[in-house]
């Protein structure tokens, strides 16, 4: 009788560590949370796209988060700064002609928390009388005050 009762208290035991924990209900309303995060950086990346293409610059720039410490990695280098980007983009792009028409494509939209995520994609200008341009990058997205921005923008 010992074997069978040192056999019976082993598979009680071992049933009782493997077995799986059950969802609680915060998953998903996190899985929810992190498709409607998707949706919305998506929506800054779409909303920001059609300003470049109508030639609107600053229209582009309300991505980004209009803060001193917001950092853009480019071909020269770092630059910090809301309005300094945005000076870098006007220097480098005068003309709706030189801007071209944007599009991203093979976006990966990654949440990191709540409040925070990243973005990796390619990025390509048609532009017929300059030449195309084109390029990946990788963003680190915040949702600051409700709304999702760019706080870093690495882009070659």
């Amino acid at each position: 009788m010992k074997p069978v009762a040192f056999l019976l208290s082993a598979l009680l035991l071992t049933s009782a560590c493997s077995t799986s924990q059950p969802r609680t209900a915060s998953q998903p309303r996190a899985a929810a949370r992190a498709t409607a995060a998707r949706q919305d950086i998506l929506r800054v990346l779409t909303t920001q796209t059609a300003a470049w293409n109508r030639g609107d610059v600053a229209g582009f720039m309300q991505g980004y988060w209009q803060n001193d410490s917001l950092v853009f990695i480019g071909k020269s280098g770092l630059t910090y700064g809301w309005q300094r980007t945005l000076d870098n983009y006007r220097r480098s792009y005068p003309t709706p002609a030189a801007m071209g028409q944007l599009d991203f494509s093979n976006l990966q939209v990654q949440p990191l928390s709540p409040d925070a995520a990243q973005v990796i994609g390619r990025w390509h200008l048609a532009r017929p009388t300059a030449g195309d341009l084109q390029g990946h990058f990788l963003l680190v997205m915040r949702r600051i005050n409700g709304q999702w921005v760019v706080v870093a923008d690495h882009s070659s």
